[in-house]
């Protein structure tokens, strides 16, 4: 393979038209340039340049290489030109991953931030649930995503920076009969028929499992969910109760009242979870701190 360096200093003793002029105007030795050509003869095979008075001319295959050696600075130029735009931000294409109402509560007004501090970065976001957003930047598919709190170890190379901490709240029937309470114990929902809004079983899941356990019973689950607004529509119905994270209550049944919820409140950690390497990327940090300062439901 022909060396880039090497084509680089051919052309500029082609363009000044003899060894010691590309020396000086190379900050190399006479002696250094005349080495370089002829190492570069010998990966071409063929001479590459010709004595012509006191200084040299290019061999047709001289010209030839400079032609392409021509083509190569300008392409190195312009590689370090769009390197140089996609370290301060100006550039670049970011890939995120989040689940539902994350994507519904804290993307929207981040990434309009990012638009407008950032406009020429490109942005690819799919709404995915469960573990696959997390498994996606691990396996370096995705940039960033947004995930509740994993419980097992993430990979080498993956910091989970936390965004908020989202409180579960119970969501009765009108009229039911601790819906006069502004605040209720775990306990208190203990015999009352549970509507599920955290199906397939994932993490979120699993805090209202390790919540309730904490109140002293397990949850009796009728109906099994798998978001919250379906959720929603089974309490009004008057099927039973549900706990829904407060990010999850933007559009609010009717037929339902919200109240907080205690001893234990229930409450899922949510973060980002992002490649070590792309955090010193100026897009990335801005899309972190867009996100951090999301307004809070």
């Amino acid at each position: 393979m022909l060396d880039v360096r090497r084509l680089q200093v051919l052309h500029a003793v082609v363009a000044s038209g003899s060894m010691t002029a590309a020396a000086t105007n190379l900050g190399y030795t006479p002696s250094a340039v005349s080495q370089q050509i002829a190492a570069l003869e010998k990966q071409a095979g063929v001479a590459l340049l010709q004595r012509a008075g006191r200084g040299v001319q290019p061999t047709a295959a001289g010209r030839l290489l400079v032609e392409h050696a021509a083509l190569i600075s300008r392409q190195v130029a312009e590689a370090e030109t769009a390197l140089a735009d996609l370290r301060a931000g100006r550039t670049g294409r970011l890939v995120i991953r989040s689940f539902a109402t994350a994507g519904a509560a804290l993307v929207p007004p981040a990434l309009a931030r990012l638009r407008h501090e950032h406009p020429g970065v490109q942005v690819h976001l799919r709404l995915v649930e469960g573990d696959d957003s997390l498994a996606d930047v691990e396996q370096g598919r995705a940039d960033l995503a947004i995930v509740v709190r994993p419980r097992q170890r993430t990979n080498d190379g993956i910091r989970l920076v936390h965004l908020l901490d989202d409180p579960y709240q119970a969501v009765l029937p009108r009229g039911h009969r601790l819906a006069g309470k502004r605040v209720l114990d775990l306990a208190d929902l203990a015999d009352e028929a549970w509507i599920g809004s955290e199906w397939p079983a994932g993490p979120c899941l699993q805090i209202l499992f390790d919540a309730c356990a904490a109140a002293g019973f397990s949850p009796n689950f009728v109906v099994e969910s798998e978001d919250y607004t379906t959720a929603q529509g089974f309490v009004a119905a008057g099927l039973g109760v549900s706990l829904i994270p407060r990010t999850g209550l933007g559009g609010r049944h009717p037929g339902v009242v919200v109240r907080r919820v205690r001893r234990p409140e229930p409450i899922r950690p949510i973060h980002a979870a992002v490649r070590e390497g792309a955090l010193a990327e100026p897009a990335m940090t801005s899309l972190i701190q867009a996100l951090s300062d999301s307004p809070k439901p």
